[in-house]
């Protein structure tokens, strides 16, 4: 019994490596620029492509969005919304598509891509969400499941890298 459960756990571990390296395979492949976020509630940018670099930037925003602009063996050079560049380790970024709320005002979310269309929520400069369905200025935005249809320049995060 001992020696079937240390298996099963031989082989959990053998597959947790095996998808673990083809996301990062898949990662590596991707050409640069591209857009990515920030997976872990704590994330440290540094100054270089090690942990020999001293820390720049602590991040504790789970899922910001951030510009993925080179790429040096597991470490990523990303970009934040306020452009400031450094180094993350590429297990603390997800492939999840969010953008940043941006501007000096409340932004509306309509319920269908149209400037004239009816407002179904309100989100102020700073909000978090998840972005798809983006086309011709507008992408679907969803923050914790409200969700609404936004003008791409009141975003960070969608415009082609």
């Amino acid at each position: 019994m001992a020696n079937q459960a240390k298996i099963i756990w031989q082989g959990v571990a053998l597959c947790a490596a095996f998808f673990g390296a083809v996301a990062l395979n898949a990662q590596a492949q991707q050409k640069t620029p591209y857009w990515a976020s920030i997976e872990e509630s704590e994330a440290r940018m540094r100054t270089g492509p090690s942990t020999e670099f001293p820390v720049k930037w602590i991040y504790k925003r789970q899922n910001m969005p951030v510009k993925v602009v080179a790429v040096h063996s597991v470490w990523r050079k990303v970009e934040d919304p306020d452009g400031d560049q450094g180094w993350m380790h590429v297990r603390l970024l997800s492939p999840k598509r969010t953008a940043l709320v941006v501007g000096s005002s409340i932004a509306a979310l309509r319920e269908t891509p149209q400037s004239s269309a009816r407002i179904a929520w309100r989100v102020e400069p700073g909000v978090v969400g998840t972005i798809d369905e983006c086309d011709k200025g507008w992408c679907r935005f969803d923050n914790a499941g409200r969700y609404g249809f936004i003008e791409t320049d009141r975003l960070w995060g969608d415009e082609a890298p």
